[in-house]
């Protein structure tokens, strides 16, 4: 009966080494039979009997880093944990208390050691490529090479060198160590450069905004000349214009852009005055005429054909083709050049003709336009 006949565990102090496997058996003998709120006492003696097991398992593994200390309450929080779960009838405590104590070890190293985020796969390869390097160094007599550690591990030779590259990780170097010598800089000194280019962020973001004020040609030559590095020559045979004029554009485009940043608004945009004229006459702005010509409808097409011009070429090119004539003729012998909506605008008029079965052909395209055409896949519907 309880309180007649107790089995009590020797001190450590009154034997050599503590005889685990013989403690853990009288401590399942003690606690056999009482409620769990008595077991404590004797769960308390087990555990203080087996400390000095707890500690020589973790003075194996002091001068990696940690100190001894802490890695003393991990060993004894390992220890509680084998204490709490073992059976009697799986085996000797020993064993069972010296592979939980060693796993709560290394999952400490594991998890909470580390300087860097490191997923736990790489962590236990780190571990692996370790032993596997101490292995084949005492047995090539040298240092092992990546193919070797790969054909020992078992493992893509890829794998091998990202766990050789983040076991730095374990221990990186701080940013304020001391460079060394007579200097005072540290680490963190070398590290980066000076970005100049930062400066001019804002000059950037600037131009940006600008340049989509500027009128679709000189927005083009801006492009081809500065991002597409092309000369004022190879520019002017795409345009169909001089290489004088190409040069003067340039000119007056930039002008505008340095007056533009350094004014709180921008100026508003002063064409020469040859386009001058030319506005007058209809060839610079966009304009857009229907004309009647027997059962034919002519579309006329002159100027630049931008975001407000392009709307009124479609309602243009609808109309004609809502009207059943024979064909459509649509004329760009003065068209100076077409934006993204400009050739939708014509893309819509052709699908358009194409639904109503109008016959829709583009006539007198210029140079400049027709290389458009063609990227557009409007080509097919120009005369040649």
């Amino acid at each position: 009966m309880f309180g007649q006949t107790t089995t009590t565990t020797p001190p450590a102090t009154e034997r050599g080494l503590e005889d685990l496997d013989a403690a853990a058996l009288a401590y399942a003998a003690r606690i056999e039979g009482l409620p769990p709120e008595r077991r404590q006492e004797a769960r308390d003696d087990l555990v203080r009997f087996a400390l000095p097991f707890a500690g020589r398992l973790a003075r194996r593994y002091r001068g990696r880093g940690e100190p001894l200390e802490d890695l003393e309450q991990v060993a004894r929080l390992g220890l509680v944990n084998a204490v709490d779960r073992y059976d009697p009838e799986r085996g000797s405590f020993t064993a069972y208390a010296a592979i939980t104590i060693v796993g709560e070890i290394k999952r400490h190293f594991r998890d909470r050691t580390w300087g860097v985020h490191v997923p736990r796969r790489l962590r236990d390869l780190i571990l692996e490529v370790g032993q596997a390097t101490a292995a084949l160094t005492s047995e090539l007599s040298r240092a092992p090479s990546v193919a070797e550690l790969s054909a020992r591990l078992e493992t893509p030779q890829e794998e091998i060198l990202a766990a050789l590259e983040s076991a730095a990780g374990y221990s990186p170097a701080s940013l304020n160590a001391p460079v060394g010598g007579e200097s005072s800089a540290e680490f963190g000194d070398l590290v980066g450069e000076s970005d100049n280019a930062l400066e001019s962020v804002d000059d950037r973001v600037t131009v940006s905004g600008l340049l989509h004020r500027l009128p679709w040609r000189e927005r083009r030559i801006l492009a081809m000349r500065f991002y597409g590095n092309q000369t004022q020559a190879e520019i002017a045979a795409r345009f169909g214009i001089s290489q004088m004029h190409v040069s003067r554009l340039l000119s007056r485009a930039l002008t505008w852009l340095r007056q533009a940043m350094l004014a709180d608004a921008p100026p508003p945009w002063q064409t020469g005055a040859a386009e001058s004229g030319a506005a007058k006459s209809g060839a610079a702005k966009s304009k857009i005429s229907v004309k009647q010509n027997g059962d034919r409808v002519v579309v006329e097409v002159g100027g630049e054909i931008d975001r407000d011009g392009a709307d009124q070429l479609r309602r243009a090119m609808l109309e004609a083709v809502t009207g059943q004539p024979s064909e459509v003729v649509v004329d760009l012998v003065g068209a100076g050049g077409f934006d993204a909506g400009g050739i939708a605008a014509l893309m819509a008029g052709r699908d358009a003709a194409a639904r109503t079965g109008v016959p829709l052909r583009l006539t007198r395209v210029q140079p400049a336009v027709r290389r458009s055409l063609t990227a557009a896949g409007l080509a097919a519907t120009a005369d040649a």
